[in-house]
């Protein structure tokens, strides 16, 4: 069956516009990275790449726009990896250890996102390192795998809001902590998120 002339015109424009959207996307994660979101144009981020100017609003509208593409990408991406460690999971000990271990180890060989994201912290004057739809979505996945590891029996009856908060609480503040040192070790900051959590729940009762 021969392809008219049509259709490959049509594919190769949609190969070139995913290229282009990919270079202003890989462009953006890099000046990010670098300076900040606040300190951040969009002439900074046309720079980066091989495009007219014009070429940018083909795709985005703002440097916002191209920022919360890039926060769901990564968002979309780690929770995926979370949920499915600890939806394997068959014991409390592993359901914890397992999600530890793939934040941190995410970070550690993805910088670049960590950096991309920390950049977001202090936008419009607020602390935003709970805050966003991506965060929200993900504490609401961790909550739902926590009940059904309850339902399962893999994790004993505790108050489902409050493990929760602790458990990103502790991510949060432990994988800042990581971030800073040389050379990065996930598996340390998991043994020590791991042990600061199951010590504090077994210490109520659990």
């Amino acid at each position: 069956m021969s392809v008219s002339l049509d259709s490959l015109a049509s594919g190769r424009r949609a190969v070139n516009r995913k290229n282009n959207r990919d270079a202003i996307l890989d462009a953006a994660r890099d000046v990010f990275a670098e300076i900040g979101y606040g300190g951040t144009t969009v002439r900074d981020i046309i720079r980066r790449t091989n495009l007219a100017s014009g070429t940018f609003y083909n795709y985005f509208d703002s440097k916002e726009a191209v920022f919360n593409a890039l926060s769901e990408e990564i968002g979309t991406e780690l929770r995926q990896l979370l949920r499915d460690v600890r939806q394997r999971a068959t014991s409390f000990d592993g359901f914890i250890e397992a999600m530890f271990l793939t934040y941190f180890s995410y970070y550690a060989n993805n910088r670049e996102n960590y950096m991309l994201t920390r950049s977001n912290r202090g936008r419009d004057g607020m602390n935003e390192v709970m805050q966003g739809p991506q965060v929200h979505a993900g504490f609401a996945e961790l909550s739902d795998d926590i009940r059904q590891a309850i339902a399962e029996g893999v994790i004993p009856q505790l108050d489902v809001e409050f493990l929760t908060a602790s458990l990103g609480g502790v991510a949060f503040s432990i994988l800042d902590e990581m971030m800073e040192r040389e050379p990065l070790d996930p598996e340390a900051a998991e043994q020590f998120a791991t042990l600061l959590s199951m010590t504090g729940v077994r210490g109520n009762g659990g």
